[in-house]
């Protein structure tokens, strides 16, 4: 029997997983994480969802405890989501909280506390290949996270586990239903839990970022209209640009927020081959060759080749990728590693 420490988020796929590793004979304690003391009306670990998941852990018979990791997500997530919009680029904050705070502070402290694993519920799996432990595409790749799991090391694979990933979402909302948990039907939470759905991200970012109207351009340079705030402007967006009445179908191309300016085109226009990346993170030794690609938590795989420069290009022309967005790099379900465009 080992000491299992689970993250419980207050949600069905943690709760799930803590009920399957005490049914396993583990000895189980759960932790919620309180980290946004700020207004809050959906995503992760809300005041709601912290009672939701004292009382699974009630109906599980187990120990429950609250972390409060506020300070330190301040830092590692919701700073570095302003000052990226502030450079006019895309973040993602889940990442960052899985990076910074759920597999950095919370699994150092769960092997300060003596436990033998730090157990999530993550749609994915964790398997043993020729080269090592690795991340894999959870079974029901609908509901598939390892996209936001590219960056944990392979050391600290050993130590985790992701009971759910081996599992569809239905088994898990019928074993929670056989079980009666109190979030057996709960929604899913998919949305980043800092920002309101009352108020929004340009509400959040207005109070803690001076924002800039800015010019929108074509391509050669001639004035189109104009945008309230160009750090608010995303590559590919096309809602909240006033073009003075322009009808086509137009999008945001570059976004320069030092010059307040905006570049817009057609869809073709937005169209690319090569991704230029950095920060990457590999699993195992750096990849050069054929891999899959993935550029969001719910996008598709498109095949593409990493270069020796550390870039990659599409076999196929796609949209452009974002700058700041993470493009993880996949083998036959399997993370290889990934990386943050630029």
């Amino acid at each position: 029997m080992s000491r299992v420490l689970v993250a419980m988020s207050g949600g069905v796929d943690s709760a799930v997983t803590a009920a399957l590793l005490k049914q396993e004979g583990h000895e189980v304690t759960g932790v919620t994480l309180k980290l946004w003391g700020g207004p809050q009306d959906q995503g992760c670990c809300s005041v709601s969802d912290v009672e939701d998941a004292r009382r699974v852990a009630q109906q599980l018979n187990i120990d429950h405890f609250v972390f409060n990791y506020g300070d330190a997500f301040d830092k590692q997530v919701v700073q570095p989501y302003v000052d990226a919009h502030a450079l006019g680029l895309t973040p993602n904050p889940c990442i960052e909280c899985n990076r910074h705070i759920k597999f950095d502070v919370l699994l150092d402290r769960a092997r300060r506390l003596d436990f033998d694993a730090l157990a999530t519920g993550h749609h994915a799996r964790i398997i043993e290949t020729g080269a090592g432990l690795r991340i894999a595409r959870g079974v029901d790749q609908t509901k598939d996270q390892s996209y936001v799991l590219y960056m944990i090391a392979e050391d600290d694979l050993s130590t985790l586990k992701f009971p759910v990933g081996e599992m569809t979402k239905s088994k898990v909302r019928e074993i929670a239903s056989q079980l009666n948990l109190r979030s057996a039907s709960k929604p899913d939470s998919q949305d980043v839990c800092f920002i309101t759905a009352s108020e929004g991200r340009a509400r959040f970012l207005s109070e803690r970022l001076d924002l800039h109207p800015g010019e929108i351009v074509d391509k050669e340079g001639t004035n189109l209209g104009a945008v309230e705030a160009v750090e608010l402007v995303t590559i590919g967006q096309r809602k909240g640009l006033d073009l003075g009445g322009n009808s086509s179908r137009t999008y945001a191309l570059d976004v320069d927020v030092p010059s307040r300016r905006v570049v817009v085109g057609s869809a073709r226009d937005l169209l690319s081959r090569t991704v230029r990346l950095t920060d990457h993170v590999w699993a195992g030794q750096p990849h050069v060759g054929p891999i899959e690609a993935q550029i969001s938590a719910h996008s598709s795989q498109a095949p593409a080749d990493l270069n020796s420069d550390g870039s990659m290009r599409w076999l196929e022309t796609r949209r452009k990728v974002a700058p700041g967005q993470a493009v993880v790099f996949y083998q036959n379900d399997i993370v290889v590693g990934g990386a943050t465009a630029c």
